[in-house]
């Protein structure tokens, strides 16, 4: 039985790796699922195999499981996207089994973090830093023609996560489904921090609104998908790659803490893991 005080309590201490059971699928309690966002690469030692979906010991899901007491298959990989869900995804090191393949009927706990490489987070990180601050290079490549391509990416989401709840209900009937949005990488207002991350000041509101969007797709596809939303955006704000070292929840180009570059550090990790659990607590079956 759970206490949630407790619970939350526990999650609330949790500052370091957690000591998660992990047990194997298909009969984890507790299944997380989703991209490096959910591994958080290089925050902690290396959890599982492939070595290549750069899995950390104390990313979110590891210390969700610690909280609520729950066995953990974490089959989280960096660069996956919706469809490497439901397929085997090569790494540079090794295959990661297809991340569905861990659900079961016993399953009770599913959190699905996944859509930023949907829209490409990597090329949206090479095509909009800018050798000089001035102008909106980023808006203007994204948007030239009048089309613009990263709201349709976004939008094209839609579908794709209908079929991923889908699945994910049919393969674990039994279970709570938790989709984690994406934290607050961009200062929430003013014109960044250039150089020290080379984001034209111009861009700024232009990638912030494409962030927010992604945000809502994924709130507006948990809803329609029977699932509950996790917000990290606005847990995050303050804690964004602007801020100093010990403040930062998010990593800039370059790190100043273990993490890979626009992405949650332990701090981070741990943030969501609070964020995770505050959703879920008192609504996971027993």
């Amino acid at each position: 039985m759970l206490v949630g005080s407790v619970v939350v309590g526990l999650v609330l201490a949790a500052a370091g790796p957690a000591a998660a059971r992990e047990t194997g699928p298909p009969s984890a309690p507790y299944v997380a699922l989703g991209d490096s966002y959910t591994s958080a690469p290089l925050t902690g030692a290396t959890a599982g195999a492939p070595l290549g979906c750069l899995r950390s010991g104390n990313d979110y899901p590891h210390l969700v499981a610690a909280a609520l007491r729950l066995g953990v298959a974490d089959v989280s990989c960096a660069g996956a996207t919706t469809a490497a869900l439901p397929a085997a995804q090569p790494t540079s090191a090794g295959t990661n089994p297809a991340q569905f393949d861990a659900l079961g009927p016993d399953t009770r706990l599913v959190t699905v973090g996944i859509g930023g490489n949907d829209i490409g987070f990597a090329e949206i990180v090479r095509t909009c830093l800018s050798a000089l601050p001035f102008g909106t290079p980023c808006r203007d490549h994204w948007t030239g023609g009048g089309t613009d391509r990263l709201a349709e990416r976004v939008e094209a989401l839609g579908p794709a996560l209908a079929a991923v709840l889908g699945e994910v209900r049919r393969r674990a009937p039994a279970a709570r489904v938790a989709v984690v949005g994406y934290p607050s990488l961009l200062p929430a207002s003013g014109y960044g921090c250039y150089p020290v991350v080379p984001l034209a000041p111009g861009d700024l509101a232009y990638l912030r609104g494409v962030l927010t969007a992604l945000d809502a797709r994924l709130e507006r596809s948990a809803v329609a998908g029977g699932a509950v939303y996790v917000d990290t955006a606005g847990p995050s704000v303050g804690h964004d790659f602007c801020q100093a070292p010990g403040v930062r929840w998010v990593e800039g180009l370059v790190p100043l803490a273990p993490a890979y570059p626009f992405h949650p550090n332990a701090a981070g990790s741990a943030a969501l893991s609070r964020a995770v659990v505050s959703t879920v607590v008192g609504d996971v079956p027993e």
